[in-house]
């Protein structure tokens, strides 16, 4: 039976854990993640363990922060004055909120602290600095189309 291999597109059911066992993601009850190995669409830990797995092989992996979304970095929290925030929007802590990139992406940013005069907004991912637990399936090796 093939093993997954650098190059290969596969599918894969996975649910991510934080190490205290809270889950921030899943594909059960979804359709299965697709990748190509090598690509770098999803975290590089994630990404390297299914390698040499076959399909139905099961494994569970612990993905340091470096291998994830990266540490931490308190030059990513910045502070706006609220007049700059869009007149729209009532900021709230804990939202989310896309922000368009002059190069045309766009990153997520987290409302963390409001004031009168200024709202504080976190650049960093919200997992970043986190090591995350990923239970997962290879669930299938998509032979390359011809």
């Amino acid at each position: 039976m093939a093993r997954a291999k650098y190059g290969d597109t596969v599918k894969i059911h996975y649910t991510g854990k934080l190490e205290d066992g809270t889950i921030f993601d899943t594909s059960i009850n979804r359709k299965p993640l697709r990748f190509t190995i090598g690509k770098g669409s999803i975290i590089s830990g994630l990404e390297e363990a299914v390698i040499g797995m076959k399909p139905g092989e099961l494994k569970t992996i612990k993905v340091p922060s470096n291998k994830a979304h990266g540490s931490y970095d308190e030059e990513l929290i910045v502070v706006i004055d609220r007049e700059e925030f869009p007149s729209n929007l009532e900021p709230e802590v804990g939202h989310q909120l896309d922000i368009y990139q002059e190069d045309g992406g766009t990153v997520v940013v987290t409302v963390t602290n409001i004031t009168e005069q200024e709202v504080t907004l976190d650049i960093n991912h919200p997992l970043a600095g986190k090591d995350l637990v990923f239970h997962f399936q290879l669930i299938e090796i998509i032979p390359p189309s011809h």
